[in-house]
């Protein structure tokens, strides 16, 4: 019984890992639309979203099996509990590419974000997706220590954010108010994603541990 539980555990394991795998490959693609103006790559990321949306629900319906039958303690109990709030995040991250793709598609046939932002969208983009490859990476090997770079990562994020917004407010802005206004919520969907990853690795730490390593966002 404690072997077939175990085992169950790590399903639960597997599950967040494809949903980390599955938000990078989103916020990967929707990057590269926003990058290119890419419309059917846009419409790819957008309809894929109903796959996280589906992983989301497979592994809170796990979880929540394995609390009703199982009546798990101690590091058990804060795994499963884990889960349930990871898999939770890690579906608004998918949600968030599909918001950038779906700017893509509003100002298709032209670009949404203007040649003179277009490395520190890369950046972002860059970032956040190596935020969710390297969570991927560390639900795999179990390793928990290796969470706390992650905030490293989304310190990158913020500060780029908080350039492009102080771009987008200078007096010397030379774009129209809806272009400022479309930039600062792109900026805000690669800020959320990078919050919500960081989010994923305090509570995988915490149910490795007991504590939590960093302040919740």
């Amino acid at each position: 019984m404690r072997e077939s539980f175990h085992h169950e555990l790590n399903r639960l394991s597997t599950q967040l890992g494809l949903m980390c795998t599955l938000a990078a490959d989103a916020i990967r693609r929707a990057s590269r639309a926003l990058r290119t103006a890419d419309l059917d790559l846009a419409e790819q990321v957008i309809a894929a979203d109903a796959e996280i949306d589906w992983a989301r629900a497979d592994c809170e319906s796990h979880a929540q099996t394995l609390l009703a039958l199982q009546a798990p303690k101690g590091h058990d109990l804060r795994t499963i509990l884990a889960a349930i709030y990871c898999a939770e995040r890690l579906e608004r991250m998918g949600d968030l590419a599909a918001h950038i793709a779906d700017t893509v598609r509003f100002a298709h046939p032209h670009h949404a974000v203007p040649a003179h932002l277009e490395y520190d969208f890369a950046e972002m983009a860059d970032a956040a997706a190596a935020m969710a490859d390297r969570l991927a990476e560390l639900i795999d090997r179990q390793c928990p220590c290796g969470f706390a770079d992650l905030a490293d990562i989304d310190q990158t994020i913020d500060t780029i954010h908080a350039h492009v917004l102080a771009q987008i407010t200078s007096d010397q802005w030379p774009h129209c108010v809806q272009t400022a206004i479309n930039l600062a919520l792109l900026a805000r969907f690669y800020e959320r994603f990078g919050d919500h990853a960081v989010a994923v690795a305090n509570r995988l730490g915490f149910a490795a541990t007991g504590e939590l390593p960093f302040h919740n966002t």
